[in-house]
């Protein structure tokens, strides 16, 4: 085993299914699935020095600099490296979103003494991430969620759980989504350009049965390991 922790981030549009598959993937690779988004929430609502900080700037409706983000991160792969000898490192879910934060997360990772073994893009075509988006129903009542395509319900337009009304959220309108993966595409072609260059982007194709995502990452990542067999 390496005797620095190596860690993986995920990228991926909206719909793309990186959640999922970082939560799959994470146990194969004895890593442990860190999602930015999950931990903002959670240490926004601690009564810590840093939670304080990052709350401030939610009430304000402040976007939280990068250097804030960077020690939340820091802080967890603190924890991370601590719970477990088998660990290699973490999963890193949801950042960088930026080039100027994937530029922080190198020199964050080089202070620690540790590595990025891979950057996994998972591609998904445009158009099906519209379709997966778009197609999206939540119960006005319990929340429960549901697709026209994938995952729809019984009866059309009720909920299975609470029989209540099903409904779109304006966000999920195909025009609302179109807007979203085009600020998405704009902030991330340099990011994959950055990893490319650096020889750590391998690019897996999203649009397959989950498990056959799962196992292309994994077979793509597992070789970038130092202990790799």
């Amino acid at each position: 085993m390496s005797d620095r922790a190596e860690h993986v981030v995920i990228m991926g549009p909206q719909g793309a299914g990186k959640g999922t598959q970082a939560a799959l993937v994470a146990p194969e690779l004895r890593l442990v699935h860190i999602s930015t988004g999950d931990l903002f929430r959670e240490v926004r609502k601690a009564d810590t020095e840093l939670g304080r900080e990052i709350r401030d700037y939610y009430d304000r409706g402040a976007l939280v600099p990068d250097e804030l983000t960077i020690r939340m991160l820091s802080a967890r792969l603190d924890e991370v490296m601590q719970q477990d000898a088998g660990i290699r490192g973490a999963l890193i879910d949801g950042f960088p979103r930026t080039q100027a934060q994937a530029e922080a997360l190198d020199r964050m990772v080089a202070d620690r003494g540790e590595r990025i073994a891979a950057v996994v893009l998972v591609d998904v075509p445009r158009e099906r991430l519209v379709e997966r988006l778009s197609g999206r129903l939540i119960c006005s009542n319990c929340g429960a969620t549901y697709h026209r395509v994938f995952n729809p319900p019984k009866e059309s337009g009720r909920c299975d759980v609470c029989g209540g009304t099903l409904e779109q959220r304006s966000d999920d309108t195909p025009e609302a989504v179109e807007r979203r993966l085009a600020i998405y595409y704009e902030q991330t072609a340099p990011i994959l350009d950055y990893y490319q260059t650096a020889g750590l982007l391998v690019t897996v194709n999203g649009d397959q049965p989950i498990d056959d995502v799962k196992n292309a990452i994994t077979a793509a990542v597992r070789p970038r390991f130092s202990d790799a067999e």
